[in-house]
């Protein structure tokens, strides 16, 4: 924010919007093409109904600066406004609304206060539409130069400049070549779904054995980290199983060779839980039973315990149930491969400020969904197994792919000379509630930009995916 007025408006703290200022402000997105198109020295400058007048140029350090002149008449109506919000405040021997101007500014700190206030919210108002309609996106908030403070009469002139999203390059922009699994089921399709069921309908036999990996145990378990009693691996009968995914390792390890009755204390640490993560764990063990799973034989006597009275009812049972499945969810991993394989095209190496955008953008999308949740970051972690380092990796790799893919698509929308029209950005808002409402909502905060961006990225991928030239894999397939 512009040093001298933001140091006032704080001071003074009358409720500034802060619009420019929030994260989720509009200018943490990316920006479109033409934005860019001026960064060459290049000047370009819109009038919009007499009031406003922006102009964008390329700084010598290769940011780009928007310069917003208001005339003052422009400038006239948010001063009044101000005011006119200030004097619903009761001042003493005045009634509401009728203390004059000189009288308001002394009693919310003089006119350097006031005004300072009033300049702030103009430009929190006023930057947002102007950037918005000149389609730019700054990749992070904008940083302003120092302005002056608004003056009654007089126009106004503020500058902000920034990072906006980069351009790139492609090695190719022929359709890209992809495989697909078969739209129709597969036996492998089939042999998956069966396994899956005979592993839900396992039996378990109780063994007078040693227990071995794979076997289940019922144990009582007791465990402890630094003197305090870890809840999580304490119970007085829990049913694990020896090498599976629910329990640590290192703990279910040690049951491999005790039999019913045995009892064994032991120490270890484990990545499994991250809140447990460098603790060293001291637990003690017994064993009430070991259990051997027994699976089912695929025949007609399995098809009757699914609800099928043969088993080559179940199987094409299976086979329609799987068709059904792919024909919902192939056409979003066409899409997937598609956009992945354009983006490996890209010439080049993707700026740090821009994956630092998208990965901020990612951290705060996530973070909004955890809370909405009600979920704490920890809780996340231990429910996919994970650790604090492992986040991060993933965040880091998502970060990139994000950044790769939609700088693609801008990239071939631009060399396809593809445009979008009034009609796409009605069609847009045609799922609201209020159409008209909600997209005058979204002019209004300056956010027009970021649909306009997301239908050129959907233009792009839209023709992408019908231009892909598609091999059909009917072998196995591990990505789908």
């Amino acid at each position: 924010m512009h040093a001298g007025v933001a140091e006032l408006a704080d001071a003074l703290d009358l409720g500034s919007s802060g619009a420019i200022r929030e994260g989720s402000s509009p200018f943490a997105r990316t920006t479109d093409r033409s934005a860019s198109a001026h960064s060459k020295g290049a000047m370009m400058a819109r009038n919009f109904g007499g009031t406003l007048e922006v102009t964008t140029s390329t700084r010598e350090d290769g940011k780009t600066q928007v310069t917003v002149h208001m005339t003052a008449d422009e400038v006239k109506k948010h001063i009044d406004k101000a005011f006119k919000d200030l004097s619903k405040t009761r001042i003493p021997g005045f009634r509401a609304g009728k203390a004059p101007r000189k009288v308001i500014e002394q009693n919310f700190g003089g006119h350097n206060a006031v005004y300072a206030q009033i300049t702030s919210d103009m430009i929190n108002d006023v930057a947002p539409r102007a950037i918005d309609e000149q389609d730019i996106i700054f990749i992070g908030d904008p940083e302003f130069d120092e302005n002056d403070l608004a003056a009654d009469g007089e126009d106004y002139e503020f500058t902000m400049f920034g990072d906006i999203k980069p351009s790139v390059e492609l090695d190719s922009y022929d359709p890209v070549e992809i495989k697909m699994p078969s739209e129709e089921a597969t036996q492998e399709d089939v042999d998956i779904q069966l396994h899956a069921l005979q592993d839900y309908y396992n039996n378990f036999e109780t063994v007078e054995r040693a227990a071995k990996d794979g076997d289940f145990v019922m144990i009582k378990l007791a465990s402890t980290a630094d003197g305090a009693s870890v809840d999580a691996l304490t119970n007085e009968s829990r049913l694990v199983e020896i090498g599976g995914p629910m329990m640590p390792q290192e703990l279910t390890e040690q049951l491999v060779g005790m039999k019913a009755g045995d009892e064994k204390e032991f120490d270890f640490t484990t990545e499994f839980d991250p809140s447990l993560a460098g603790k060293n764990i001291h637990t003690t063990v017994t064993v009430k039973e070991v259990r051997e799973k027994e699976t089912p034989e695929l025949d007609d006597e399995f098809a009757k315990k699914v609800g099928f009275d043969t088993f080559d009812e179940l199987v094409e049972q299976l086979k329609s149930e799987i068709t059904s499945t792919k024909a919902e969810q192939l056409p979003r991993l066409k899409e997937s491969r598609c956009v992945t394989e354009l983006s490996r095209r890209i010439k080049g190496d993707i700026p740090d400020a821009y994956l630092d955008y998208t990965r901020e953008n990612i951290l705060r999308d996530f973070f909004n969904s955890l809370q909405e949740q009600g979920t704490t970051f920890d809780q996340f972690l231990s429910s996919r197994g994970i650790t604090g380092e492992q986040f991060r990796e993933d965040l880091e790799a998502q970060s990139r792919e994000e950044a790769e893919e939609c700088l693609a698509l801008d990239a071939l929308f631009t060399h396809l000379d593809m445009s979008i029209g009034e009609e796409d950005i009605e069609k847009e808002f045609s799922v609201a509630n209020n159409p008209e409402a909600t997209r005058k909502a979204w002019e209004d905060a300056g956010r027009m930009s970021i649909i306009r961006e997301a239908i050129r990225r959907q233009r792009a991928t839209k023709w992408l995916v019908d231009n892909a030239v598609v091999t059909i894999d009917n072998g196995t397939d591990d990505e789908a």
